[in-house]
């Protein structure tokens, strides 16, 4: 089998050859017809988050190994699997839930692998999709996409599930105001189609790029404003009647999450999801003076895949712009997604 892996951090990917995988036990072997180019994939390239002031989380120091296969969003062709893999059968099509954990703690037993302490997500501590077979160690990662085309599918495993999980951790706000979502891009954008598919009332969108706006737009935004403009936030006040009563950050940076602080009102929760990086201080008693919350939220259960996906065969699938690439061109759609040139999602079809 073929790859593409990332064997110095910041270098271009290089293509591997290795004996194609022999599934043994629960395994079921996948060949990629889909696979989604995500931010979060050059932060894994370039080996580190930022953690402001100069201080940087190495992903060696989660556990992350080299050589590594990249590729979270899979979509893939049963063409084998294990004796002990029940249920599967040939041929069929499947989007792999790749939030792995150990499978045996506590968060892992009430069913939240993707908070598991020892966590072994595909694509980033252990072989992922950007290449022509992928293994998954048991048929409960794999689910039925019915009549989606691959390469609308395969985002939901990441873009679809993260921004899933962090519209429900607004809780029934999501129906009654209007929330701010901060980024216009493959998570932006699919998370304005969830929004809207949820019942949620209305969205503010906020972004620096004109053109992401723009997409924002017609993506159904209520309104979008430049995080850029030096009265961005007052901007943010004025559309929500006197402050946000939720802001999902799908950016993560300094500025952005000042942004989302700023824009708050007096009960508002900020929702950080993004990891590009940084730091900020915040005074202990803004805490309870302002009653506000903030909450991570990191992609999402299981359980959630499986709620994503019928809301998804009631609703219809997310209106998310998708670009096809080749398998080769891989390194080509990581430059262009860092460039921040990317609307909505680069999908590699290794199977072309």
């Amino acid at each position: 089998m073929k790859s593409y892996d990332v064997c110095e951090c910041g270098a271009p990917l290089r293509l591997m050859e290795r004996p194609t995988p022999k599934p043994k036990g629960t395994e079921v072997l996948l060949k990629i017809v889909a696979a989604g180019v995500c931010h979060s994939d050059l932060h894994i390239w370039e080996g580190y988050y930022d953690l402001g002031g100069g201080k940087r989380l190495k992903l060696s120091d989660r556990g992350v190994k080299l050589p590594l296969t990249m590729g979270h969003e899979n979509v893939g062709e049963v063409v084998g699997f294990g004796p002990d893999a029940a249920g599967v059968k040939l041929g069929g099509r499947k989007l792999v839930h790749p939030w792995l954990g150990c499978g045996e703690c506590a968060m892992c037993r009430c069913g939240d692998e993707q908070l598991c302490r020892t966590p072994f997500s595909i694509g980033v501590f252990r072989a992922g999709g950007y290449a022509d077979y992928l293994l998954v160690p048991h048929p409960r990662y794999l689910f039925d996409i019915g009549n989606i085309s691959p390469e609308r599918a395969a985002p939901l495993a990441c873009s679809g599930i993260t921004t899933y999980g962090a519209l429900k951790k607004v809780g029934s706000l999501l129906q009654e105001e209007p929330i701010v979502i901060i980024g216009a891009g493959g998570l932006g954008l699919m998370g304005l189609s969830l929004h809207k598919a949820m019942g949620g009332k209305g969205a503010i969108v906020v972004d620096i790029d004109p053109v992401k706006r723009e997409a924002a737009k017609k993506a159904g935004a209520q309104t979008t404003v430049d995080g850029g403009a030096p009265d961005a936030g007052k901007q943010i006040i004025e559309a929500t009647n006197g402050g946000a009563w939720a802001v999902i950050d799908l950016v993560g940076a300094t500025r952005t999450v000042q942004l989302a602080l700023d824009s708050l009102a007096k009960g508002g929760k900020l929702i950080i999801v993004g990891l590009f990086g940084g730091d900020i201080t915040i005074p202990t008693p803004s805490f309870p003076l302002r009653a506000m919350t903030i909450q991570g939220s990191y992609v999402g259960s299981l359980t959630e895949m499986a709620e994503l996906l019928d809301l998804v065969r009631r609703k219809g699938v997310p209106d998310l712009p998708v670009a096809t690439r080749p398998l080769a061109a891989v390194n080509d759609a990581l430059d262009e997604l860092k460039r921040g040139k990317v609307i909505g999602r680069l999908v590699l079809t290794p199977a072309e």
